[in-house]
C-alpha cells in the first residue's frame, strides 16, 4: 500500500514538474542593431515549431506569450537571426548583427505602422542612413537622387543650400504643388526646404509611392509621401560616441561652348566691323596682327568661380537604461559656393528620448530638432542683368578686358559713360557688384513632436501625438551708396542705395490621436486597426522695411546705420514698409485597417475625412480612400523546393488629394471670396476696385490612383527585385478659365481640367559575388529604372489649348510639350538661317507664331533612374551610383548667345564655333552667316531645343572600415575612413554646365558642382 501511494506522489510531482516548464508566461524585450544600437522595428519574433510570433513595435519593442524551455527565433531580412532558450527572465534584449544590411526590406507605411517588406501590399521603399550620412550635400535629399525607382530628383542649381525639385511618378498637377508631403519624426512639413536639417542625424528615408500608402494623409497625398526617422538610442545599451568628419572641395564643371580666347575674338571683330578688334587699332582703325597677338587673356570662370571647401563635423551620443534611451547630436557645416559671394553655413542640435514604465504600458518619445543656418546667396541667377548676374559674366565676358581695368566703382562710371555706354564692361559692373553687394539670409528651424502611448490591454493601446515645425528667417540686401549700379542712376526717384530686411515667422502647430488594435486570432489570423483624430494649424507673419539712401561714411551692412533723414519736401529717401499676416488649418479624421492570413494573403483599407479652411463652407470637406491587397505566392504549397525564395503579388487602388493648388503655397486661398482694392475711381476720387471675382466652388485637386506591383527574390536570395505598373488620374485642376469680358474680368482661376500619368517601375539587385566569409570579396550590382507618360486630358478654353510661348498644354498631349518652328539648317546659296513653314515647306521668314508646330518633345523626362553596385573586401570598400535620364529636352540660351553674333560680337565673348560660318568659300555649314539676316527668327524655332538626356557617375565611394577584431583592444568601436565624390563625370549631348535642371530654358543658371571629399568616422 505504501510503495502504491509512493508511485502516485512521484507521479504527480512529476506532472507538477512537467506544468510548471510548460505554463506560458509573457516575455518582452527590446532589439536593437548591434552596429549602431539603433532600435529596430519589424523584426520577427517566433516560438520556434509554433504558428505563434509578432513584429517589434516602432520602438524596437515586443512581447509574446512563451514557455520556459522553448526557443525564440528573432529574424529580419538584412540581419543575421538570432535564437534565445526562453529561461526563468520575463525580458530578453537582442542585438542583430547586420548580414547584408539591406534595411530597404522594412517598409515604413506612415503614421508609425511599420511591416516587413513581406506583409507590406504597398509601393514604397526605404533608404537607410548607409547612403546619406557622410555625404557633403546641404540638403538629404540631393543624397536620394537615382536610389529610388520612380523618384525624379533635379537640383539645377549649385546654389549652397539651394532647393532640388522632388517628383514622383510624373507631375500631377498644372498650377499647384508637383512635390511630395515631407514627414520628419511624423511632423507634417510646410515646405521641402532642408538645408537647415542636418543629414548625418537621418536613421531612414522612406518614400511612398501608391494610393494604399498616401491616400491615409488625405488632401495632401496626391504627390506622393517621403516619411523620414531621425536616430535613436537603444535599450539597455551603453554609451557610444560617435565623430564624423567631412571635408570637401567643390569645383566648376566644364562646359563644351567652345570659347574664343583673345586672339580669336578681336580677329572677329575685325572681321565684322564691330568692338575693339575694330576700332581699336593704329588711328582708330582695325587692330593689326601684332595687336591681337599681345592681348591679355582672362578666364572669367577662373575670376567668379572658385573652388569651394565643405567643411562637416557632426559629434552623436546614443544609449539608454532598462527605461529609457537618449540620442543627441551636434553638428556643425559650412560650405562654400563655387561662386564668389556664396556660402552656407549651419548650426544644428538634435535631442531624441524615448522611454516606458516597468510595465511596458505606458511609453513616450521626443524629438527635439532645433537648427540655425546663415546663407550668403548671389542674386540675379537667371536673368540677363549684366550688372547683376555673375554667371552671367563668367559665361559671356570678353576675354580681352582684365580685373585689372578696374580701380574704382567711380572710375568705372566713367570709363562707361566715355565708352558711350558699352557693354562690353559688364565683367567690370560685376568685379564691383562683389566689392559693394550683399546678400543675406538668416533662418531658424525648429522641430519638437511629442508622443505618448498607453496599452490598455494587449491588443487595444492609445496615443497622441503633438508636433512644432518652428520657421524663422530673416534677410538682408544691402547696396553700398557709392557702388557703380548706385551710381549709374544718382537722380532716381527711388535711390538704389538701399538697405532691404525682411522678416518671416512660420509656425505650424499639429496634433494626432490614436486608438490601435492589434490582435491574432488562431494563430493564422491578424488584424491590425486604427482610428485617428488630427488637427493642423499654420501661422505666418512677415514685415518687410526698405531704407533708399545710405550716407557712405556711416552706413553697414544690416546695422540699420547710415540711413539718410529726407527734409519736409523731400521724400525720395522715405523708407518703405509692408506686413502680411497668413493662416490656414486642417481637422481630419481617418481610419486603417489591415489583416493578415498565416503571411500569406494581406488585405488593407484607409479612409480619411478632410476639412480644409482655404476653401469655402460647402466644400471644406472631401473624403479619401484606398484598397490594398497582397498574395505571397512564396507561401504556397506549390512553390516549395523551388529556386524561388520570396514571390509577393500586390495591388492598391485609391485617391488623395492637393490643397496647395495655387503655385504651390500652402497657406489660405482668398480665390473662393470676392476681393477689392483702394484705387482711382471716376473723377479721380479715391474708390474701391474688383480686384478679383469669387470662386465659391473652389476645392483641391483629387487623384486617383491604381498599381499593380510584384516582388521577388531567387536563386537562394541573390537575385531580389520589384516591378510595378502604375496608373494616376488628377481631376479638378486648378486653371484659368476664361469668362466673358462683361464680367469686368476675363478669367477666373477655378478647378477644371485633367491630366494622367502612367508608367512602369523596376528595381533590381543582384549579389554578383558572395562570399562565405565574412572578410571575403562581396559585390552587390543595383538598378532602378522607371518610365511615365504624362497626358493632357482636358484643359478650359474651346481651343483645349494652354499657350505659354514656347510650350504649350494641349489635350492629347504631355505638359509642357514644346511648340516652336522648325529649324532646318543654313541656307548654302546666302548662308541665311532655313525653317520650315506649319505646312513643312522651306522658309527664310516663317510666322512667329503661325508657323509654330508641336516637336513631341518635353522638358519632363520619360525615362529616369540609377544603377550602380557595391562591394566589400576585409574591410575595404567601394560603391558607385550613376543616375541617368531619357528622352528630355530643354532649350539652352547660353549656347544660343554665344552663337548669336547681331547681338554679342563686339560686346561679348562668342563661341569658336562661328569660325566655322558660312561664307561664300564655306557654303557647306552648320553655322550660318555672320551677317545673315534673319537671326531674330531663331527665338521661336527648335534651333536650341537640345537633347538633355545624360548618364552621371553621381557618386563613388571608396574606403577603410577597420574590422571589429582589429579595435577589440583600442576604446573604439568604429574606425573608418574614405573618399568620395559627386557629379564626377557626365555624358550628354548638352554642352551647358549640367544637363540636370527641372526648368524648359536654362540662362545664366548657377552652375552644379563637381565635389570631392574625404571623411572620417570614429566611434567610441
Amino acid at each position: 500500500m505504501k510503495s502504491k501511494f509512493t508511485w502516485i506522489l512521484t507521479l504527480c510531482l512529476a506532472f507538477f514538474i512537467q506544468f510548471s516548464f510548460a505554463q506560458e508566461k509573457t516575455v518582452s524585450g527590446t532589439v536593437t542593431s548591434k552596429s549602431d544600437q539603433m532600435t529596430m522595428p519589424g523584426v520577427n519574433v517566433i516560438v520556434q515549431g509554433t504558428g505563434r510570433g509578432v513584429q517589434t513595435d516602432f520602438n524596437g519593442e515586443f512581447a509574446i506569450k512563451a514557455s520556459v524551455g522553448e526557443r525564440l527565433v528573432i529574424s529580419i531580412v538584412g540581419s543575421k537571426t538570432v535564437t534565445v532558450v526562453v529561461g526563468a527572465q520575463n525580458r530578453i534584449n537582442v542585438q542583430l548583427e547586420d548580414d547584408t544590411t539591406v534595411l530597404e526590406n522594412v517598409i515604413v507605411e506612415g503614421y508609425n505602422v511599420t511591416k516587413t517588406k513581406a506583409k507590406s501590399n504597398v509601393a514604397s521603399v526605404t533608404v537607410s542612413s548607409k547612403t546619406i550620412e557622410g555625404r557633403p550635400n546641404a540638403s538629404f535629399i540631393q543624397t536620394l537622387q537615382a536610389q529610388v525607382s520612380g523618384l525624379n530628383i533635379t537640383s539645377g542649381t549649385g546654389q549652397p543650400g539651394g532647393n532640388s525639385q522632388i517628383i514622383i511618378r510624373g507631375t500631377g498637377s498644372i498650377n499647384g504643388k508637383v512635390e511630395p508631403l515631407f514627414v520628419i519624426d511624423g511632423i507634417p512639413l510646410n515646405s521641402d526646404n532642408f538645408r537647415s536639417i542636418n543629414p548625418d542625424d537621418i536613421e531612414s528615408v522612406s518614400v511612398l509611392k501608391d494610393a494604399g500608402a498616401t491616400s491615409i494623409y488625405g488632401n495632401r497625398g496626391a504627390n506622393g509621401v517621403i516619411i523620414v526617422k531621425t536616430k535613436k538610442g537603444g535599450y539597455d545599451s551603453a554609451l557610444s560616441v560617435k565623430y564624423s568628419s567631412t571635408t570637401g572641395f567643390s569645383t566648376l564643371q566644364k562646359t563644351d561652348y567652345n570659347l574664343m580666347n583673345s586672339q580669336e575674338l578681336l580677329a572677329t571683330e575685325r572681321t565684322f566691323g564691330r568692338g575693339r578688334g575694330f576700332t581699336n587699332g593704329p588711328n582708330g582703325g582695325p587692330m593689326t596682327d601684332a595687336q591681337i597677338a599681345s592681348a591679355v587673356n582672362t578666364n572669367w570662370n577662373d575670376y567668379f568661380f572658385r573652388t569651394g571647401v565643405t567643411q562637416n563635423q557632426v559629434v552623436s551620443l546614443a544609449g539608454g537604461g532598462k527605461n529609457m534611451t537618449s540620442f543627441t547630436s551636434i553638428g556643425y557645416f559650412d560650405q562654400e559656393g563655387i561662386l564668389k559671394g556664396s556660402d552656407l553655413k549651419r548650426f544644428s542640435f538634435r535631442s531624441n528620448i524615448t522611454g516606458k514604465s516597468n510595465n511596458d504600458k505606458f511609453t513616450y518619445s521626443t524629438t527635439t530638432s532645433i537648427n540655425f543656418s546663415r546663407r550668403n546667396e548671389a542674386n540675379g541667377i537667371g536673368t540677363g542683368g549684366v550688372n547683376q548676374n555673375y554667371v552671367l559674366g563668367a559665361n559671356n565676358s570678353a576675354p580681352y578686358i582684365s580685373p585689372n581695368d578696374y580701380s574704382t566703382s567711380q572710375q568705372l562710371l566713367l570709363d562707361y559713360q566715355t565708352q558711350g555706354g558699352t557693354l562690353l564692361l559688364t565683367p567690370l559692373f560685376l568685379v564691383d557688384k562683389l566689392k559693394t553687394f550683399e546678400n543675406r539670409l538668416d533662418e531658424l528651424k525648429g522641430l519638437i513632436n511629442l508622443d505618448g502611448g498607453y496599452k490598455i490591454t494587449k491588443d487595444l493601446s492609445v496615443g497622441t501625438a503633438l508636433a512644432v515645425d518652428y520657421t524663422q528667417g530673416n534677410s538682408y540686401t544691402w547696396q553700398s551708396p557709392v557702388g557703380f549700379n548706385t551710381l549709374l542712376f544718382p537722380a532716381s526717384a527711388t535711390a538704389s542705395d538701399t538697405e532691404n530686411q525682411f522678416f518671416e515667422r512660420d509656425i505650424a502647430l499639429s496634433s494626432n490621436t490614436r486608438l490601435n488594435y492589434n490582435r491574432t486570432f488562431n494563430e493564422k489570423h491578424t488584424l491590425n486597426a486604427g482610428a485617428y483624430i488630427e488637427y493642423i494649424k499654420s501661422h505666418r507673419n512677415a514685415f518687410t522695411f526698405t531704407q533708399r539712401g545710405l550716407n557712405p561714411k556711416t552706413t553697414s551692412p544690416g546695422a540699420g546705420t547710415g540711413y539718410i533723414i529726407d527734409g519736409p519736401t523731400n521724400d525720395r529717401n522715405v523708407p518703405a514698409v509692408s506686413a502680411a499676416k497668413q493662416e490656414t488649418g486642417l481637422f481630419s479624421y481617418f481610419g486603417t485597417a489591415d489583416y493578415d492570413y498565416d503571411s500569406k494573403y494581406g488585405f488593407g483599407a484607409t479612409i480619411r475625412r478632410d476639412a480644409s479652411s482655404r476653401f469655402a463652407d460647402d466644400y471644406q470637406w472631401g473624403t479619401f480612400y484606398s484598397f490594398s491587397g497582397r498574395w505571397n505566392i512564396d507561401k504556397e504549397a506549390f512553390m516549395q523546393g523551388s529556386v524561388i525564395n520570396a514571390l509577393k503579388l500586390r495591388g492598391s487602388y485609391g485617391t488623395s488629394g492637393n490643397q496647395d493648388i495655387s503655385n504651390g503655397t500652402y497657406l489660405a486661398l482668398n480665390n473662393t471670396r470676392e476681393l477689392y482694392v483702394a484705387g482711382v475711381g471716376y473723377n479721380g476720387s479715391q474708390s474701391f476696385i474688383l480686384s478679383q471675382l469669387a470662386v465659391p466652388d473652389l476645392r483641391w485637386e483629387t487623384t486617383a490612383q491604381a498599381n499593380i506591383g510584384l516582388d521577388f527574390e531567387v536563386f537562394n536570395s541573390r537575385l531580389s527585385g520589384s516591378f510595378d505598373v502604375y496608373q494616376k488620374k488628377t481631376t479638378d485642376l486648378f486653371l484659368r478659365v476664361p469668362l466673358s469680358g462683361v464680367n469686368a474680368a476675363d478669367g477666373i482661376n477655378a478647378n477644371f481640367g485633367a491630366l494622367k500619368n502612367e508608367g512602369v517601375e523596376a528595381t533590381l539587385n543582384y549579389d554578383l559575388i558572395k562570399s562565405t566569409n565574412a572578410d571575403g570579396f562581396n559585390m552587390t550590382l543595383n538598378f532602378n529604372g522607371s518610365y511615365n507618360k504624362n497626358t493632357i486630358l482636358d484643359v478650359a478654353g474651346t481651343t483645349g489649348v494652354i499657350d505659354n510661348g514656347t510650350t504649350v498644354i494641349q489635350e492629347g498631349r504631355t505638359i509642357d510639350e514644346f511648340f516652336l518652328t522648325r529649324y532646318e539648317g543654313v541656307n548654302p546659296a546666302n548662308g541665311n538661317l532655313l525653317f520650315l513653314n506649319a505646312a513643312g515647306e522651306v522658309t527664310e521668314n516663317p510666322n512667329v507664331t503661325g508657323d509654330r508646330v508641336l516637336t513631341g518633345k518635353s522638358r519632363i523626362p520619360l525615362y529616369q533612374g540609377g544603377f550602380g553596385f557595391d562591394s566589400t573586401y576585409k574591410g575595404f570598400f567601394l560603391t558607385t551610383n550613376f543616375s541617368y535620364a531619357a528622352e528630355v529636352y530643354r532649350i539652352d540660351y547660353d549656347l544660343q548667345g554665344l552663337q548669336n553674333p547681331t547681338n554679342n560680337i563686339g560686346v561679348f565673348n562668342v563661341s569658336a564655333d562661328l569660325l566655322n560660318a558660312w561664307t561664300p568659300d564655306n557654303r557647306v555649314t552648320d553655322i550660318p552667316s555672320l551677317r545673315a539676316a534673319n537671326y531674330a527668327a531663331q527665338n521661336n524655332s527648335d534651333r536650341y531645343l537640345v537633347d538633355a538626356s545624360y548618364v552621371r557617375l553621381r557618386f563613388a565611394s571608396f574606403g577603410y572600415d577597420v574590422p571589429k577584431k582589429l579595435l577589440d583592444k583600442t576604446p573604439f568601436k568604429t574606425v573608418k575612413a574614405f573618399i568620395q565624390g559627386e557629379n564626377l563625370v557626365t555624358f550628354s549631348k548638352w554642352r551647358g554646365w549640367d544637363a540636370e535642371s527641372p526648368r524648359t530654358a536654362d540662362q545664366y543658371q548657377y552652375p552644379t558642382p563637381k565635389i570631392f571629399s574625404v571623411g572620417l568616422q570614429l566611434e567610441f
